[in-house]
């Protein structure tokens, strides 16, 4: 794989020296100071991890070394390449190779794959962009990342895991020499996710510098040289991988600032009832290909008092089930019936499904989930506007307010007032939001789908903890997640999907990774054998 940028004798010469140096960085908002005198240090062909609770700023001081948050907005220096830098805009440091992929991919999904590679960087003259050379570069860089598509692909016929490679080739195609990746495999499954970081790992061989921030400890131990710590906004400490402990227990402790000796809270004892939703020959088709069947007659059921996870590979069609049971918000010529205690019902809107108390919090909070720009207290009450009105419609701003302040406190929600907009809050802090929003619904049934990608450990224990006080009080979960120690860790019994179809179901006692596992395989061979 070829570098982009520096020379194989260049790369010798520079290969034990300091590329980067962020030197007492202080950033304050109003109200809170997000970094306070935070250093980090960055050898040259290393991959630098970092990592912290959401909220501890990790995010913040990349998006003050790229430009995002121009010079003059911050106290501090930095220093990269020897060279004092004074970033005012993200192409400043972009011009120096220092190019960031956020978590959330800046990708237009009617455009082709080359065309959002070079958007912004076009190739040829003023006012005639050369079709051919942007497509044939952008062919070369896929190539370097291992993607196996036409560059004149459209983005929207691609997966999340392929974006995220195209997004690593457009870094590419900027010459990068540093490449700064936030979260980026929070949505991958397993493969595609170690197939990300062993690429980060060719790219090290060639010289490339990489700083990854991701709440997965378990990749962060596999590919990372050094660990940096943040937490509350200060740097912890810096783990080497050669010389220190980099377990995901020693790792955690610094986080957070204590061992947490148990990832999952122990459930008070409490008796699981009757059924409280079952599902029976469920079938629903694709929106737009209207031939493609997305969930192929299936069957199930939750109970009262019960976590019930539902596991499977991406694009097994967990999210496309649960969309399509609350209120159809998913999917074409949708059949089959749904009783909730004993009685069919039939839910054919948001409305009518929140009515019959179901809550589906949706894994894309930013995009499906919150509506940013807006106060923690609106999006609160967005799910029971009637709640906080009077006889005539109107909503009573102090009532909501006094009802998001309870949120807030008793789901730990880090934020100076209820006031401030949900777009400033870490990750962590938008899913209680977003959790808190769909619980003052008040419902029977929550359909929780990926309630922590993207968010820390800490913050997952606190998530936990929820779910079970939830199911303590009766209600029922349903608990989606690709993460399947989590399925394990928190649920009372598990579905298996896979290609639309329930596979298996195991209880929890006999439930584990290699079972689940073998309940997909096992799919696959029969398949194919009909």
């Amino acid at each position: 794989m070829e570098y982009p940028r520096l020379s194989l004798d260049r790369r010798l010469f520079i290969l034990s020296t300091t590329l980067l140096e962020l030197k007492n960085i202080t950033k304050t908002f109003p109200g809170v100071k997000a970094l306070d005198n935070v250093n980090l240090k960055v050898e040259d062909g290393e991959i630098h991890a970092l990592v912290g609770e959401n909220g501890a700023g990790k995010s913040t001081l990349m998006k003050v070394l790229s430009g995002i948050h121009p010079y003059g907005t911050y106290k501090g220096e930095i220093i990269y390449d020897g060279e004092r830098c004074k970033f005012t805009k993200i192409t400043d440091s972009e011009k120096k190779g220092i190019v960031i992929i956020h978590q959330e991919l800046a990708l237009i999904p009617y455009l082709s794959i080359g065309e959002n590679m070079f958007l912004g960087n076009e190739r040829g003259k003023k006012y005639a962009i050369d079709w051919d050379e942007t497509f044939n570069l952008a062919d070369k860089y896929l190539k370097q990342v291992g993607l196996k598509e036409s560059s004149k692909t459209l983005v929207k016929d691609i997966g999340v895991g392929k974006m995220q490679l195209v997004e690593i080739a457009k870094a590419l195609a900027k010459n990068a020499r540093l490449l700064i990746l936030d979260e980026p495999t929070s949505s991958l499954n397993e493969s595609e996710s170690r197939a990300l970081l062993n690429l980060l790992l060719e790219f090290k061989k060639k010289g490339m510098t990489s700083i990854i921030i991701s709440h997965k400890l378990n990749e962060i131990s596999y590919v990372a040289d050094q660990i940096t710590i943040i937490r509350d906004g200060q740097t912890i400490e810096t783990l080497n991988k050669a010389t220190d402990d980099i377990s995901e227990a020693r790792i955690i402790k610094g986080m957070v600032g204590r061992d947490l000796t148990d990832r999952f809270p122990k459930r008070e004892a409490h008796e699981i009832g009757d059924i409280m939703m079952e599902v029976k020959n469920w079938n629903v088709y694709h929106p737009i290909f209207l031939e493609k069947k997305v969930i192929d007659n299936v069957s199930f059921n939750v109970r009262r008092g019960e976590v019930l996870g539902i596991a499977g590979l991406m694009g097994a069609g967990r999210t496309e089930l649960s969309m399509s049971i609350f209120g159809k918000s998913y999917g074409t010529q949708i059949s089959g019936k749904i009783k909730i205690n004993g009685k069919e019902v039939h839910l054919n809107n948001v409305k009518e499904a929140i009515a019959h108390g179901l809550a589906y919090v949706t894994e894309d909070r930013k995009g499906n989930g919150l509506i940013l720009p807006n106060a923690i207290k609106m999006n609160i009450s967005l799910s029971n506007l009637a709640e906080v009105s009077n006889k005539q419609g109107v909503i009573d701003v102090d009532k909501e307010h006094q009802v998001a302040k309870g949120y807030k406190k008793e789901l730990k929600i880090k934020c100076p007032t209820v006031e401030q907009n949900v777009g400033n809050l870490s990750g962590g802090n938008q899913q209680k939001v977003l959790l808190a929003k769909w619980m003052f619904a008040k419902p029977d049934i929550l359909i929780l789908d990926e309630p922590t990608r993207g968010i820390d450990v800490g913050a997952k224990y606190e998530i936990y903890c929820i779910i079970n006080q939830l199911v303590e009080m009766g209600k029922s979960v349903i608990l989606i997640s690709s993460e399947l120690p989590e399925v394990l860790g928190m649920a009372d019994r598990i579905y298996v999907m896979d290609e639309g179809r329930i596979v298996g179901e195991l209880d929890a006692a006999s439930a584990s990774q290699e079972s689940i596992m073998e309940c997909i395989v096992a799919s696959h061979k029969n398949k194919g054998g009909k």
